[in-house]
């Protein structure tokens, strides 16, 4: 948890044309005098949206039965085994970014600019909302005040961080003035159009009011309704290309986070039940995501799109095919990293809409997102998708549910949360699971907090009931 290390200064020359205050008479040089809110907010968003879509490959997927290593016949998070190191880098990256963004909210309050004022907010609601989701209850209202000589930060509930996130976005979507334009710079997303953040703010804190389904305190989906009946007051995404995705051109400094893309590749395999889901519903991004697996006898034919069951028990030797894999193409710029796809969107409207028994726009939303969900995947979508009785609308949320797993791939941990807000979808738990077969609920906190901060984590432990992968957060019980 730092300020801005003098290394920022590189990074923002590549990210942003503003380099002012260094020509002052007794001035170091070397360093930023002051920060404009524009030096920060390209650096936050390639690192943290670099940073989740790794996580996602290295955590969601192992958890997802989405990929696993293979070979692989004991531990890994696959097999749902998380020890207290798992969720380190979570921790600290999250919270040096938070810091900057910090930086950035400060900076844009004394520049007197409401949009980047508004983009900081929403920045600091996605990322902590992923920093809870993942732990609970985390330092929040007294985190990263090392400078007010706070040291020792309590730890907020989960159930008190929420209402202030969605509190916060409502707050940002009011604060936009589309009239302004953005001046430190040409922005990596959204490319300065205000309009377009403005809609991720909105759309975010559908997200997060999504994620509280089973407060019975909280009315969700009619809130979701209202914001989603008022477009005037409360724009969203409505479209791939308003949405949030990133686009790594490969030219320095957009560059694929894999350093070496074939690393994504080399001794892994698709999951069993990611493709067999992709087969019944006889699927064209399953040529996008993977290749065929193939057949350890000779001519050693392709077979079809096969992956390998999570928590498989005993050696790779009883599996008589080369499995499939994800395609490197996934991972190599030019390439996209989606932060919040507009399918997601759809599918949170269509849940919405079937709580509250408006079927009708309901399937509309469910066939929006499917369609959307391929299609920024430049995948054609096939006209006579919906004749499959495993595609077609059905009227439930585990089939919305099914959609929105494929609709999130590579989204930090997206895929993770829902399953553990809704259950969905339904995977196998297979022999060789550990944790008695039951998918984890949360990181346990770094070791170096319990060691540093040792009263406000007994305490935060004691209020949670727990510091272990079992304990659900608020919003999960």
């Amino acid at each position: 948890m730092y300020k801005i290390v003098s290394g920022l200064a590189g990074i923002s020359f590549l990210f942003s044309s503003c380099t002012k205050n260094f020509t002052e008479v007794n001035t170091d040089p070397n360093r930023i005098e002051s920060i404009s809110p524009g030096t920060l907010l390209n650096p936050t968003i390639y690192e943290v949206a670099a940073f989740n879509m790794k996580q996602a490959d290295g955590i969601t997927f192992n958890l997802m039965q989405v990929m696993l290593p293979f070979p692989s016949t004991s531990g890994g998070i696959h097999r749902y085994d998380l020890t207290e190191n798992t969720g380190t880098s979570t921790w600290n990256t999250y919270y040096r970014w938070l810091k900057n963004i910090r930086e950035m909210y400060n900076a844009s309050v004394k520049a007197q600019d409401p949009n980047y004022q508004a983009i900081a907010m929403t920045l600091q609601a996605w990322v902590t909302s992923n920093l809870t989701d993942c732990f609970g209850d985390i330092p929040y209202s007294e985190a990263l005040r090392g400078d007010e000589q706070v040291f020792y930060p309590a730890f907020d509930k989960q159930s008190d961080i929420y209402p202030k996130l969605i509190s916060d976005l409502d707050s940002a979507n009011k604060l936009y003035n589309t009239s302004r334009t953005m001046v430190y710079g040409t922005e990596i997303l959204f490319a300065n159009n205000v309009t377009k953040w403005k809609k991720f703010s909105n759309s975010l804190q559908l997200r997060l009011l999504l994620r509280l389904s089973k407060r019975t305190e909280q009315d969700v989906y009619t809130k979701i309704n209202n914001i989603l009946a008022n477009p005037a007051q409360y724009p969203v995404f409505t479209s791939n290309a308003e949405a949030a995705v990133l686009n790594l051109s490969g030219i320095t400094p957009l560059m694929s986070p894999w350093g070496r893309p074939i690393d994504f590749t080399t001794f892994r395999a698709a999951g069993k039940f990611f493709l067999d889901s992709l087969n019944a519903l006889n699927d064209p991004r399953r040529a996008k995501f993977c290749s065929q697996a193939k057949s350890l006898s000779s001519p050693f034919p392709n077979i079809g799109y096969t992956g390998i069951p999570h928590g498989y028990a005993g050696s790779e030797s009883q599996f008589t095919y080369t499995p499939s894999n994800l395609l490197i193409g996934l991972v190599t710029a030019p390439m996209i990293v989606p932060i919040f796809p507009y399918a997601e969107l759809e599918f949170i409207r269509s849940e919405a809409a079937l709580k509250t028994g408006n079927t009708t726009v309901a399937k509309t939303a469910y066939e929006k997102g499917v369609q959307a969900a391929m299609e920024q995947w430049t995948v054609t979508f096939p006209a006579t998708y919906f004749t499959n009785t495993s595609a077609a609308w059905n009227g439930t949320l585990e089939r919305i549910m099914l959609q929105k797993y494929y609709a999130l791939l590579f989204v930090d941990y997206q895929q993770w949360f829902e399953y553990r807000r809704t259950g969905f979808p339904k995977m196998p738990v297979a022999a060789g699971m550990l944790n008695n077969g039951n998918m984890p609920s949360r990181f346990m906190y770094p070791n170096p907090v319990k060691l540093s901060n040792p009263d406000k984590y007994n305490n935060a432990v004691t209020a949670m009931g727990g510091d272990n992968i079992n304990v659900k957060v608020w919003w999960e019980k």
